[in-house]
């Protein structure tokens, strides 16, 4: 029988973080999580006191890449190799067997960091190991579904086409990267974004909503709504070459007013849905009442969208809601999903029975403070610069506290003293 060390405390080690894949990926995104934000905080202060820096790709590129694609992945292999085994009945998957495409991959992002601000080149060489560690970690799930005989594959399956669809997207900004081309370097960014990130996050909470609280969804619908996850995953998929296509070109107005006007019934849906929920909901289980933010912030993406694209229409281009439906998905519903499971996951498996501790429910409500700060940065030009920076600011405080909390119990013993 294994002894409960005497003082978890002080046992850290990073041979814990190999016990588990969550611990080692979750490690690994943290670490990348953290630095991101540190790097785009430091950048944005740099550029506030008007130090001029020399950028190899053009700053939003690199911002939209670092931000959507640097540090999610690293979560959806934590994510994946410790829940889609139980989900497809398969054994256990060993951390070690993903430390050499986790270790690509932290590697070609330092690769990137240094190329951003030097030589495209050096970046796309990068990004070449990065795609090439995520390809090794989508063969893995790849290989999982392969050898599953459970009939209900639904989620893994669309798991799979997301997470093969961010491989794509990885080496297309690798070769633009290599080739020069900002274009498609910001197409590859897009479609990254909506097409891989943004769907992965909707077929897992599509299937965790119901271990979480399953009682809306019972109330909807006997057994997993899946009525609900075609239209949002769908709509997610589309927005990503729709985005892409506007990088190229001017898009017509009559194709405006349709997007405008499917986006528009996306919102009213899901907004209509957030309503029932909280109806139906215990709002004072914490992780519920954040779960149901990250939703409502999803609803008024598409409701933000819809306006912008009308405005696009009715404006001929001139008019829209510029970056404001882009950060109240990334942050909102990305960022508050991101929080509220991994963190649930972490504390699970870590031997911590309260998930949503008053720490978290802090940093949560932190994070809703960026998010509202950067959607009116957007809204409001005239205070943009302040608004932004603000919501930056928070961002990094959020992020950095979460990394250096919940990142330090990955390589401790679990507090319970069971084994895992």
């Amino acid at each position: 029988m294994n002894e409960r060390p005497a003082n978890p405390a002080l046992r850290w080690h990073a041979s814990w973080l190999f016990t588990a894949p969550h611990r080692l990926c979750f490690f690994a995104g943290a670490l990348m999580m953290a630095s991101t934000s540190l790097w785009w905080c430091t950048t944005l202060i740099l550029r506030t006191f008007q130090f001029r820096a020399t950028w190899a790709i053009p700053p939003a590129a690199a911002h939209g890449l670092l931000m959507s694609v640097g540090f999610m992945p690293f979560f959806f292999a934590g994510f994946i190799f410790t829940a889609v085994p139980k989900w497809l009945r398969q054994p256990p998957v060993s951390a070690r067997s993903l430390a050499l495409p986790l270790a690509a991959m932290l590697a070609g992002w330092i690769a990137v960091y240094v190329g951003v601000q030097m030589r495209a080149s050096v970046a796309g060489v990068g990004l070449v190991l990065v795609a090439s560690g995520w390809s090794g970690i989508c063969l893995r799930l790849f290989g999982l579904i392969h050898r599953s005989r459970v009939t209900d594959r639904l989620h893994t399956l669309l798991l799979a086409t997301a997470c093969g669809t961010g491989a794509a997207t990885l080496w297309l900004a690798a070769a633009a990267l290599l080739l020069g081309d900002d274009l498609l370097l910001q197409a590859a960014v897009d479609l990254a974004l909506w097409c891989f990130v943004a769907p992965v996050f909707a077929v897992v909470s599509h299937r965790t909503l119901p271990i979480y609280g399953s009682t809306p969804l019972q109330t909807l619908d006997q057994r997993h709504p899946t009525w609900l996850l075609w239209p949002t995953a769908g709509l997610l998929w589309f927005q990503g070459p729709f985005t892409a296509m506007q990088l190229f070109g001017p898009v017509p107005d009559a194709a405006l007013w349709v997007v405008a006007a499917l986006q528009a019934g996306a919102a009213a849906l899901l907004l209509w849905l957030a309503v029932r929920w909280a109806q139906v909901r215990n709002m004072k289980i914490r992780l519920l009442a954040m779960l149901h933010t990250a939703f409502v912030w999803l609803g008024l993406c598409m409701a933000l969208a819809a306006v912008s694209h009308a405005l696009m229409a009715a404006t001929a281009g001139r008019g829209s809601l510029g970056l404001a439906p882009l950060h109240a998905m990334a942050m909102g519903y990305l960022g508050t999903t991101l929080l509220a499971v991994v963190t649930r996951l972490t504390s699970a498996h870590s031997g911590h029975p309260h998930p949503v501790d008053n720490t978290l429910w802090r940093l949560y409500k932190l994070l809703q403070l960026a998010v509202v700060l950067r959607v009116l940065g957007a809204l409001w030009p005239a205070a943009a610069s302040s608004l932004i920076l603000a919501a930056v600011l928070v961002w990094a405080l959020v992020t950095v506290w979460w990394a250096i909390r919940y990142g330090r119990w990955l390589g401790l013993p679990r507090a319970d003293g069971r084994p895992g």
